[in-house]
């Protein structure tokens, strides 16, 4: 069985049409990448040919697991998130206590995750770690360059 994924609609917009551009245009692509190889001759020894073929199990691969998240996918609503701990959808502004710099993540599920954006995924090690925390609270997080204190300066939605 699979596990419910929780999106923004914006997020869970994104992966539709991801999904719709799969199976369309990508598709299209794909085939033709298939074609033209298999225009080349001899498919015993052709590793164009077999790199499309490939490229086309990959690509299935891809649709495959989408449509599965999909399938479980919920749209969470504001209204039943408790703006006073650290949830999904939270914004959260928090401060290294090492160095002082001051940071704004929203959490997110993992496939909406854009550390650009500042979208972290609550499966992340700072995301998992400020969940159910509220404002502030200290806590350490353990990253790559070590453990990091860091104080959660304020929650909203």
């Amino acid at each position: 069985m699979s596990k419910v994924s929780y999106f923004t609609e914006e997020g869970l917009s994104k992966l539709k049409n991801e999904l719709r551009l799969l199976k369309t245009s990508g598709r299209k692509k794909i085939a033709q990448q298939i074609a033209d190889a298999r225009d080349k001759g001899d498919l015993s020894e052709n590793a164009e040919y077999d790199a499309a073929k490939e490229a086309q199990g990959l690509h299935e691969l891809k649709i495959s697991k989408l449509e599965s998240t999909l399938s479980n996918a919920k749209i969470i609503d504001k209204k039943n998130i408790d703006a006073s701990k650290v949830s999904i959808l939270s914004k959260v502004d928090i401060k290294n206590l090492q160095n002082d710099m001051k940071f704004t993540y929203q959490l997110v599920a993992e496939e909406e995750s854009d550390l650009k954006s500042g979208k972290l995924s609550v499966k992340s090690p700072i995301g998992s770690t400020l969940l159910g925390k509220r404002k502030g609270d200290k806590v350490i997080i353990n990253t790559p360059s070590g453990n990091i204190k860091f104080q959660i300066l304020n929650i909203s939605l």
